[in-house]
């Protein structure tokens, strides 16, 4: 009973690796069965969206536009006038504010006139008095001319009388100019303005004896309407400046120092007849009427010469124009707010504006803003304000 017993149930020893095998079994296909069923759902799970790329763009129109040379110039006026005074006194009064604009012949300074009115009585009674001596020898000369005829005197003494008469008129004609250069000298202690224009800072006042040797003057006087400003241009482009000259009265326009606001409109008054070989440029002179006072002497401005219309040109910003090893380019927004790389030749660019010989169509949406965060094919978000996309000269 006891052998048959041993028999039937097998040793302790024999079980514990068995069960053991079982539980490894069950913990590998559970692990088994997790990954399948998290590499199923990772691969069925949705890709991130593509986001759009913020963009400005604007679009290209077909058109024309204006071939201009810009320079650097300087206002000028036309003249530049140091006012001195012509005769010697004190300076009774000053009549014009600095500053002020004044028209030609105004009175400007008084100076003390009574020396040169005394200087006047006195001349005008030496005259006086020389004319009384001429009328009293043309008298004797009429008498010695009877007694002449009479056979009473002699030529001689008729001569002589004649030769008196020419001394008293020339005494006359002396006096004359002694009179008017008295009347001159009166004249000139009113100063008055030469030209019209704009006054500057007084260098006399009122009480200072002046002197006609003075050199500093009294006060500058500056003509500002009109008003000129010379520029220079590259000496490559004097053959385009030639045959903008030809044309009637070529036009000039003037830009503060940025190009940012326009101050004047005019034309071009004359080209210089020489290349300055220190700088390479030829010196332009335009002439403005300057009536809003603008343009202000000596100021520092930019100058723009139109000497050519491009007709019918296809134009764009230039920001939208890139550059690579390969040449120039623009990306172009499809109907898909999807970009497209298009290669382009830039016939002309003038400030912010370019002209292209094709690869834009009229009326595409070139980008202008955000283009290096773009490749083709990128989607793209026009994030340009209304009525911000429309190329405009």
């Amino acid at each position: 009973m006891v052998a048959t017993e041993s028999i039937l149930q097998p040793p302790a020893e024999q079980a514990g690796p068995t069960r053991w095998k079982l539980w490894l079994s069950a913990v590998f296909g559970l692990v088994v069965v997790v990954f399948f069923v998290r590499w199923a759902a990772g691969g069925t799970k949705a890709a991130p969206p593509v986001r759009a790329v913020p963009v400005n763009t604007a679009a290209a129109r077909v058109g024309d536009m204006p071939v201009n040379l810009t320079g650097l110039g300087t206002v000028v006026p036309t003249d530049a006038v140091t006012v001195h005074t012509r005769v010697d006194g004190q300076i009774d009064k000053v009549f014009f504010r600095e500053g002020q604009l004044v028209r030609e012949g105004e009175l400007l300074i008084q100076i003390d006139p009574r020396p040169y009115q005394v200087q006047l009585l006195q001349a005008e009674g030496q005259m006086a008095k020389d004319e009384a001596a001429l009328k009293n020898a043309r008298m004797d000369l009429a008498r010695y001319k009877s007694l002449f005829d009479q056979k009473i005197i002699p030529a001689q003494q008729l001569d002589t009388q004649g030769a008196l008469v020419d001394q008293a008129a020339a005494a006359v004609k002396v006096d004359q100019g002694a009179v008017e250069a008295a009347k001159l000298n009166l004249t000139y202690s009113r100063i008055t303005a030469p030209v019209a224009g704009k006054v500057g800072l007084r260098l006399v006042d009122p009480g200072n004896v002046v002197h006609a040797s003075d050199t500093a003057g009294l006060v500058v006087l500056t003509p500002v309407s009109p008003i000129d400003v010379v520029f220079t241009v590259p000496a490559d482009s004097i053959q385009a400046v030639m045959g903008s000259s030809k044309l009637l009265a070529p036009p000039v326009a003037v830009f503060d120092r940025d190009l940012a606001h326009q101050l004047a409109m005019g034309t071009l008054l004359a080209v210089d007849n020489q290349v300055d070989t220190t700088t390479g440029t030829v010196r332009l002179k335009a002439r403005f009427t300057n009536t809003d006072g603008n343009l202000f002497p000596n100021q520092f401005v930019n100058a723009r010469l139109l000497v050519n219309t491009l007709h019918d040109a296809l134009m764009v910003p230039s920001a939208a124009v890139q550059k690579s090893p390969k040449g120039s380019y623009v990306y172009v927004v499809k109907a898909d707010s999807t970009v497209d790389l298009r290669g382009v030749e830039v016939l002309l660019t003038d400030g912010d504006i370019s002209a292209l010989k094709g690869g834009v169509a009229n009326g595409e949406k070139v980008v202008i803003n955000g283009v290096d965060k773009l490749r083709p094919g990128s989607k793209v978000m026009d994030s340009a304000p209304a009525g911000s996309q429309v190329v405009a000269k």
